[in-house]
């Protein structure tokens, strides 16, 4: 067993396990060179090169988790959605949806069929990892925003008249989405993957009211899914202090919270019987020693030493972010016993 799964399970763990997402890549020098050769496509598809990015920070950092190398838009090609990764733009949607015949013609794919060559890096992730291996899918709000307005958006603009003005239309969008995240999922659990988290990057632009009416059965779909598959399941969203308990009804086991709120407050709010993962602002990261130090602490004496914490940031790792803040990081996370606390 390891500290991030007993963690996960509300056990009790000597030190608080830390992960990072975004931590495959982004600042590891060793993964700047692979990206002078390889692009984010090549490297998925080979699962030598996914393996190796992957579990670069597990050694260089001694992060507690391993999260896989991928792009949440990857099992959308095996629904039939032609797509490009847009260097510093994102995702680029060739034939955005904007009808009822478009959600139809989108394809419901096995687990391994939705994106087959990450299924198999996930074998071969979890073959080498001397620590658990975190697996990953978008949630069905999150895709069909990508999927409705063609590329990232900061108004949802367009997503957000197709789920008024379509409702229908727009609730077997999230249908279908839900049914082929579930089944991807368990693809890679099934692959050996001993965690899970689900991605609602954008929920946090919805009302309580749009959420819980039009979105929340979607997710607790999914987490329905794998309420046998024995792997904690975590939500990951942005901005979404208003949803808290709306989030923590669908069902997952750990509710990631981003840094807009103190994690003892979100934690309460979420309720005791589930696990926090958090909260630190990864902008934190780009400041002088002291802060890390100091923040990364606030963020420990909130958590009280409860089981159930596990250390994480409320997004990504920026690309600026130098190898000795987040090395600084981890080394105060682990070095820190609840006792201490004054």
């Amino acid at each position: 067993m390891s500290r991030f799964l007993d963690a996960a399970r509300g056990q009790a763990v000597d030190v608080t396990p830390v992960w990072l997402m975004r931590q495959a890549g982004r600042s590891l020098p060793e993964y700047r060179r692979l990206r002078e050769r390889y692009s984010l496509a090549d490297i998925v598809a080979e699962p030598d090169l996914c393996a190796e990015v992957t579990l670069q920070p597990v050694r260089r950092l001694g992060v507690d988790a391993a999260v896989m190398f991928a792009d949440i838009m990857l099992p959308l090609r095996g629904m039939g959605v032609d797509f490009e990764l847009v260097e510093n733009v994102g995702p680029v949607i060739a034939r955005p949806v904007a009808s009822a015949a478009d959600v139809e013609r989108l394809r419901l794919p096995s687990g391994e069929e939705a994106a087959p060559q990450v299924i198999t890096a996930v074998r071969r992730v979890v073959a080498e990892s001397p620590v658990p291996v975190i697996c990953f899918s978008g949630a069905p709000f999150t895709l069909a925003s990508y999927l409705i307005e063609g590329r990232p958006t900061r108004t949802f603009e367009k997503v957000k008249a197709f789920m008024f003005s379509q409702p229908e239309v727009f609730d077997r969008l999230l249908g279908k989405l839900a049914t082929t995240m579930s089944a991807y999922l368990l693809a890679q659990v099934g692959a050996g993957a001993q965690a899970v988290q689900l991605f609602d990057s954008w929920v946090g632009a919805l009302a309580v009211e749009d959420y819980e009416s039009r979105v929340a059965q979607h997710t607790r779909a999914i987490f329905g899914a794998l309420s046998d598959a024995g792997v904690p399941r975590i939500h990951f969203g942005t901005d979404t202090s208003h949803l808290l308990e709306s989030i923590a009804s669908t069902g997952p086991d750990i509710v990631s919270l981003d840094w807009r709120l103190p994690l003892d407050a979100g934690w309460k709010r979420i309720g005791s019987g589930r696990g926090v993962q958090g909260n630190l602002d990864p902008a934190v990261l780009l400041g002088p020693p002291e802060v890390v130090r100091d923040r990364a602490r606030d963020v420990l004496r909130r958590a009280g030493g409860k089981p159930g914490h596990i250390f994480n940031l409320g997004h990504g790792v920026l690309p600026t972010t130098s190898v000795e803040n987040l090395q600084l990081l981890v080394d105060t996370v682990h070095s820190w016993v609840p006792a201490n606390v004054a």
